[in-house]
């Protein structure tokens, strides 16, 4: 500074103001940006020729306040005024997106603008800005979200038809035999399973007198009582590892060889043992089933035969079914209707592979249509080994104080969480009887 007469002459007095401004805002010139400077009182100085070409709608703003720029190009009010408060005291704004309607086309601009400030030139105080045309990134970020959007929408119509299939896929599990089920949905291609012969063994069961119960019983007990009949030997056709063939009314088959076999013999010695369990657990659930309204106890036939059968999908265009066909069948379903209430018969075929380990005793010759010769059956009696015996599930106990029976087996994890929560209820109930007795 120097001084003068009247007062200091500042260093700027010597040059000219609009050159000062111009030399300035040179590099703004070629700038991409729409570049502006204000004086303190926000009247705009200077802008680049981008400037004009982001906003023609704008025409001169030379000395136009910036807050009515910011206006006329749509800023909502509320932004403009954080734009004034934030310049005057922070220095600096940000605002990140700025929507403009350029000739019919929607633009996208940020904003950034800081004051500057010069002891020296203070004709070049005041706020100096750039819009960014971020309209390409905003379109591109547009999209990204829009496809964003589509496939969390596909993933979740995806989800809800996977949802779907799982549902069809169980519900249609229990219209099938798991091995079957297995089997078709585990294929890579539209198999017909073609038919084949396989040596099976193979099995059937019958109440004795169901045609007569379903007189004596109503129509929702008797239901409560086939299901739960059935639901139990399924259960244990299931873990034998038998193929359950179908349910015929209260009649029950199964075979074993197909669509897996571990051998003849080991397959015969399963069935057996499956005819065994089933007998047992028929006898647990008496008790049970007479409180379903049964008037007597459960009388159940079983008859197996093993040999050689034909095994695929027999029916129609429109239905189909997974089965069995042959004298080993026919013969199986014969001796079951020969077994005495809660026997096992077997044909003298599946006898042979099983007598090293099984206990059988003669029970009858007979002569089925179709056969050359006579057939010898024999009374399952049980496994010769005791060991064998004693591995076999425990869902029965009778004790000196205690007697327990477990009703539904196909979830025994969940049956001894109950157990324990009727032990907890009883110790319960038996703190709290001597709690009052105390009293």
């Amino acid at each position: 500074m120097f001084r003068a007469k009247g007062g200091v002459l500042k260093v700027e007095d010597f040059f000219n103001q609009s050159n000062i401004l111009d030399l300035c805002f040179f590099n703004f010139r070629n700038a991409i940006t729409a570049a502006f400077f204000a004086n303190d009182r926000l009247e705009i100085q200077r802008v680049n020729d981008n400037f004009k070409a982001f906003f023609p709608v704008l025409g001169n703003v030379a000395n136009v306040p910036f807050p009515d720029v910011l206006e006329r190009i749509g800023v909502p009010g509320a932004q403009i005024d954080a734009f004034v408060r934030d310049i005057q005291d922070k220095g600096t704004v940000l605002i990140p997106e700025i929507t403009v309607d350029v000739d019919g086309e929607e633009r996208v601009y940020s904003l950034l603008s800081t004051r500057t400030h010069d002891d020296v030139f203070s004709h070049l105080n005041g706020p100096q800005g750039q819009f960014v045309d971020r309209t390409a990134e905003a379109r591109l970020r547009r999209e990204r979200e829009g496809l964003t959007a589509q496939l969390l929408e596909d993933q979740e119509i995806i989800e809800a038809k996977t949802r779907q299939l799982e549902d069809l896929a169980g519900r249609l599990a229990k219209y099938l035999s798991p091995q079957i089920y297995q089997s078709l949905f585990d294929s890579d291609q539209a198999e017909d399973h073609g038919h084949q012969r396989r040596n099976l063994t193979v099995f059937f069961s019958d109440i004795e007198g169901f045609t007569d119960l379903t007189e004596m019983i109503a129509p929702e007990r008797l239901a409560r009582l086939v299901n739960s009949f059935l639901s139990e030997m399924t259960t244990i056709a299931i873990e034998s590892g038998g193929t359950i063939d179908k349910f015929i009314g209260d009649s029950v088959k199964v075979f074993f060889g197909d669509p897996s076999t571990e051998g003849e013999v080991e397959d015969a010695l399963k069935c057996v043992e499956m005819a065994l369990r089933m007998q047992a657990r028929v006898e647990e659930l008496q008790a049970h089933w007479r409180r379903l309204g049964m008037p007597h106890d459960l009388k159940v036939r079983m008859g197996i035969a093993t040999g050689y059968c034909t095994v695929g999908n027999f029916g129609s265009d429109q239905r189909l079914d997974y089965t069995a066909l042959g004298r080993p069948v026919n013969l199986a379903a014969r001796l079951q209707s020969l077994a005495p209430p809660n026997g096992i018969v077997a044909a003298e075929s599946t006898v042979r592979l099983i007598e090293h380990e099984v206990a059988c005793s003669s029970f009858i010759d007979i002569a089925p249509k179709g056969f050359k010769r006579p057939i010898k059956a024999y009374k399952i009696d049980e496994f010769k080994s005791r060991e064998h015996r004693e591995k076999r599930p425990l869902f029965s106990h009778i004790g000196d104080r205690v007697s327990v029976t477990l009703t539904d087996t196909s979830d025994v994890d969940a049956a001894i969480e109950e157990l324990r929560g009727v032990q907890a209820e009883i110790q319960r109930r038996l703190s709290r009887s001597g709690m009052d007795a105390e009293g």
